[in-house]
């Protein structure tokens, strides 16, 4: 009854037609990946190329400060006078009578010195060449040139910032400026020279604006005095 095996799923025999459709996709497949495997080394070989390592120089140190000078929008005597001494010279005659006294002239002992350049005066600029006995209207100087310099007579607190405040920040704000010969503050001239938050710069301004000053005097002359003031911001 065994005898006989018996085949469950008996071969068949490929046509020639399947051959040759089997060989034509694997040479396409084949070609395929050798192009595509050529392409890839390619953009490989770019990138290397592309990625090339430079070398940057780094950058220079910064240069180093100035000496200290003043700044340019300083105003200054434009031509001061020489430091030096006087010279007295005695009267061709005699006079009969009492000079006239000038209040407005002042005498300094240290211009009769010796010391210096003659005819100059000792409060006066080495190498100035300017004018002794004469004051330019409009010249401009500073505490050492005058005789009596700038004093402070009134003038409103400055507005505390509420944020500040409210955070328990005090600050401080140093001013220069000109104080011309009414002793009113010339608004131009105002120039902040140093502040420790941004916020106290405006209403520092705005108090020193609003100050009054003794003007400064030169041989009894009112004149105008470049002034640097400090304004404080503190807790109380």
């Amino acid at each position: 009854m065994f005898e006989h095996l018996i085949e469950s799923q008996p071969k068949k025999e490929r046509s020639l037609g399947q051959t040759i459709a089997s060989v034509v996709l694997h040479v396409v497949l084949v070609f395929g990946a050798v192009k595509a495997t050529q392409g890839a080394a390619e953009q490989v070989a770019k990138i290397l190329q592309d990625t090339t390592a430079m070398f940057i120089k780094p950058p220079e140190p910064p240069p180093p400060p100035p000496p200290d000078r003043p700044p340019p929008d300083v105003i200054v005597s434009n031509n001061p006078p020489p430091q030096g001494f006087q010279t007295i010279m005695p009267p061709d005659k005699i006079p009969t009578e009492i000079p006239p006294v000038n209040l407005n002239e002042k005498f300094d002992a240290k211009d009769f010195s010796g010391k210096g350049v003659e005819g100059g005066i000792a409060r006066g600029i080495i190498g100035g060449t300017g004018p002794v006995g004469e004051i330019v209207s409009g010249e401009t100087f500073t505490q050492d040139q005058v005789d009596d310099p700038v004093a402070y007579i009134s003038g409103a607190d400055p507005v505390f910032p509420p944020a500040l405040r409210a955070a328990g920040l005090g600050g401080r704000v140093t001013l220069q400026f000109v104080v011309g010969t009414d002793g009113r503050v010339e608004a131009s001239s105002v120039k902040v020279m140093s502040s420790t938050n941004k916020q106290f710069e405006e209403p520092a301004i705005a108090a020193i604006r609003r100050a009054r000053f003794k003007p400064a005097k030169m041989r009894g002359q009112p004149v105008r005095q470049l002034v640097q003031q400090a304004i404080a911001f503190e807790i109380t």
